[in-house]
This record gives structure tokens, sequence and C-alpha cells, in this order.
């Protein structure tokens, strides 16, 4: 969740052709130890700088000192979804906030859920808060009953989940509460014999009552980045704008 908000502060750079490794071929293989000493964090092929997060830790600080106000003094109880919607809130004061996620689910009220919103800097950065002022409450209960809850009460469930681990097992739990999604579209690169969550076949969670007995789903064993584009070319965004809606 946070890089959404980081990328917003300063920019994170592609570990190939960049001026302090200027023969780097595709930025997977940059040495860890060199990277360490220059102060920079690969993702992938990509590389985040220390002073990126060190950006985060004041912006996100004081927010954190206002919410845990409001959970004082105005009884708001915060879960993982709605601090992510205040923060989208907050980064879209910010003149390259509008380039945020977050930003536009916040404003067109689109919940986002994240169970493993402290597996990151935002978990370092209540870590960090917490020793300067001990209350601040994030309530996983609260999300846990929201997502339930949503797709306890829809008519219809599709899924289209890219990646695997938390992200997909989380949808997928909250279908079983309805006896499974009508609809589903997993990418991802995960095999089987792993023995991942990431791996494992639509057909597993027909087993479990995730995905419906009558449901046809697709499993589009890919990288996502390229795939998911070519999806949404094809679907949502074949026919254009809606009419009425400005492109």
């Amino acid at each position: 969740v946070e890089e959404d908000f980081i990328k917003c502060l300063a920019p994170t750079y592609l570990g190939s052709g960049n001026s302090l490794h200027p023969k780097c071929a595709s930025g997977f293989e940059l040495d860890g130890r060199t990277l360490r000493l220059q102060g920079l964090n690969r993702i992938g092929n990509m590389v985040v700088p220390n002073e990126n997060y060190v950006l985060f830790e004041s912006w996100l600080m004081p927010i954190l000192d206002t919410m845990l106000d409001e959970q004082t003094n105005d009884g708001v109880l915060w879960t993982p979804s709605s601090l992510i919607r205040r923060l989208g809130l907050e980064i879209g004061k910010l003149p390259s906030g509008k380039e945020s996620i977050y930003y536009w689910c916040a404003i067109n009220d689109i919940p986002v859920f994240s169970p493993a919103l402290t597996d990151g800097s935002i978990g370092d950065m209540l870590f960090f808060h917490s020793y300067k002022r001990t209350a601040l409450v994030v309530d996983v209960v609260g999300d846990i009953r929201g997502i339930n809850m949503l797709a306890m009460k829809a008519r219809h469930t599709g899924a289209i989940i890219i990646g695997g681990g938390v992200v997909k097992h989380h949808i997928m739990n909250a279908n079983l509460m309805r006896n499974g999604c009508d609809h589903a579209v997993l990418v991802n690169t995960g095999q089987e014999f792993d023995g991942s969550d990431s791996g494992a076949r639509p057909d597993e969670a027909i087993s479990w009552g995730k995905i419906k007995l009558e449901s046809k789903p697709v499993k589009v064993y890919a990288e996502a980045t390229i795939v998911f584009p070519l999806l949404v070319a094809q679907t949502f965004a074949k026919d254009g704008p809606a009419p009425g809606v400005a492109k």
C-alpha cells in the first residue's frame, strides 16, 4: 500500500540504465551489498532510495497524530480500510497526489481492504509512532466484517485477482461466506506444485465453496503487468467511456 503514496512523494527508479549502474541489463541482477552501501533498496528490477522512506515518515507521522486525536476525542474507530481512505484523502492535497490509486478510491468511496497493512513501511511507521504515543488502534475485525458483509449482501460477485498470497486468499475467503463467487479470473505465475496459495488452481477454491460449482473460472499463467492491461483493453475499456463520461 505504502508504495502508492511514496511514489507521490519521490520517484522510484528502474534498476537498469541508471546513472549509478549504467551497465546493468535488467535490474534484477544488481548486487545487494552494493545497493545497501549506496542507500538503495531493490524491489524486483526497481530501486528505491532510503530518502523516500524518510519523506514518507515525515508526511505520515503528523497524520497519525491527528488520527489518534480523533480516536481519543471523537471516538473514531480506525480500521485498515479507513486508514487507507484517510491517507488517500491526505495525499490528494499534494501537487502529485492525483497519481495515487488510493486518492481516487477515497473520493469515489471505494473501500480498500488490506489485512496485511502492517507488513511493510506503514507497519514500521505505526511501530515508530507507538513509542511516541501509544494508544492508536487499527481494528482488523472491523474490516473482516466489512469485506465479508459486502460479499454476503451482493447479488453476484466476480473476482479478478492479480497475484496471490494474502490478496487471493482474503478475497476468496470472503466469497466463501456466500457459497462462492460467480466469476473468477486469476492472473499469476504460481505453480500448484510449490504448495502456495498463489499456485492453487481455481478447482481447489471450488472444493472449499469459494467459487460456485457452476462457475467457469479461468487462471492465466502470466506476468500480470503485461496481461492485465490487455484484459482491461478487451473488456471494460473496449468500447471507451460510457455516455456522458468525460474521456
